[in-house]
């Protein structure tokens, strides 16, 4: 045997224990660093889970599920929110299968919501059977939908107009109802609170916000001196004031000067003054990834006789969109997380129905830990979902990688 090849090590173990060595048990003090850093997880983990399964007292939660999840929304019409449950799950089911791993996290989080609130251990008086039975038939429903989209007949085009369909029937038809109907009677929205006010807010924010802010930024990106200084102005003014003075502007001010016959509706208000705000700093954003483009394709595409329109269509926004992936989402999960600020407003979205909870029972008042950390755990679950989602969407594009 060649003496070269006997002096050589022999090789390191394989896979996980290779890892370990050589970034847990590298050397003496990496080696105490894990033994210390490992005792204190394992004594953390436990005295938290113990203080989750047994120190704990989840009354208020447990008391009002239903109070934090849809407010005083009349419960007679609650078909209308199951209704629209379903809706939304067949959809993230056919999204799932058409859009692959771009929605799984939303499609996953949701399944998993619906199975562990479906099987909790213990007993909670209004999570009747009825309504056990209903979420896990819901699991079944976003099934279904990942199923039915499986199909070659189901495009992308198809799961577009489904989403679009159910986002002007749920918020404008399903819920609010009508005047003088019976089957659907009005429901007016200060009735309306907790996690279905706050879902509203932010997903009518981040819809109605993007692309306001992206026509916002090709404007700023104008040579027309009008549009650009509206442009500029507009996004400016806005960045430079806080969130509370936009919702107080847009809910108090504006509700001043406007006739008391035609005064819109302080959800509504709320939801513009969301809106406004977030389209502002989306504007930036993608400001941002539009000077990010190569001038060379631009003219490149002007050589081959394209149009304005059709090259920002096509080659800027493309690009400058893609580049600003990170950027937009963090947006997004900020919006979600400021839909918190609309409690000053008086609308019990999921923190104002907390607190309303809390204030409802002197017993409650020494339970703030539970109830905050039960509200805090549902703003993470969904911006851990939006987060994972944007890192799926950005190894797909492959942002970052030239």
């Amino acid at each position: 045997m060649d003496a070269s090849l006997k002096s050589l090590p022999p090789p390191g173990p394989p896979g996980i224990l290779r890892w370990m060595k050589e970034n847990l048990f590298s050397t003496w003090y990496n080696t105490m660093l894990t033994i210390v850093s490992a005792a204190i997880a394992v004594f953390g983990m436990y005295a938290i889970i113990k203080w989750v399964t047994v120190g704990a007292d989840w009354r208020p939660i447990v008391e009002f599920p239903l109070l934090l999840m849809i407010g005083q929304y009349p419960r007679e019409e609650i078909w209308r929110i199951a209704l629209s449950l379903s809706l939304v799950s067949i959809m993230f089911g056919l999204s799932w299968a058409v859009w692959g791993e771009l929605i799984q996290s939303f499609a996953v989080s949701l399944g998993a919501i619906l199975a562990v609130v479906a099987l909790l251990p213990f007993r909670i008086e209004a999570l009747t059977i009825g309504y056990r039975i209903y979420l896990l038939v819901n699991l079944l429903i976003l099934y279904l939908g990942f199923i039915i989209g499986r199909l070659d007949r189901i495009k992308s085009r198809h799961v577009v107009i489904g989403w679009f369909v159910i986002a002007i029937l749920i918020p404008l038809v399903l819920l609010p109802g009508f005047a003088n109907n019976e089957f659907i009677p009005k429901v007016p929205t200060t009735q309306w609170g907790g996690l279905l006010v706050t879902f509203l807010l932010a997903i009518g924010g981040i819809v109605l916000s993007f692309p306001i802010g992206v026509l916002l930024a090709l404007g700023r990106q104008s040579t027309l001196p009008v549009v650009k200084g509206f442009s500029t102005v507009f996004i400016e003014t806005i960045r430079g004031v806080p969130l509370v003075t936009i919702l107080f502007m847009f809910s108090l001010i504006l509700a001043v000067f406007m006739p008391a016959e035609s005064r819109i509706d302080r959800l509504l208000r709320a939801l513009m003054g969301i809106t406004v705000f977030s389209a502002a700093y989306t504007a930036e954003n993608v400001r941002g990834g539009l000077q990010a483009v190569d001038p060379g394709q631009i003219e490149a595409a002007k050589a081959v006789g394209m149009g304005n329109f059709l090259i920002t269509l096509f080659i800027v926004l493309p690009q400058a969109l893609r580049a600003v992936i990170p950027a937009i989402v963090g947006q997004f999960i900020a919006l979600f997380k400021d839909t918190t600020l609309v409690i000053i407003l008086g609308i019990n979205e999921l923190l104002g129905i907390g607190r309303a909870v809390i204030n409802s029972d002197p017993e409650f008042i020494r339970l703030q830990i539970e109830v905050y950390l039960f509200i805090a755990i549902i703003f993470w679950i969904f911006s851990y979902s939006m987060s994972s989602a944007s890192r799926r969407l950005e190894e797909a594009l492959g942002v970052g990688e030239r």
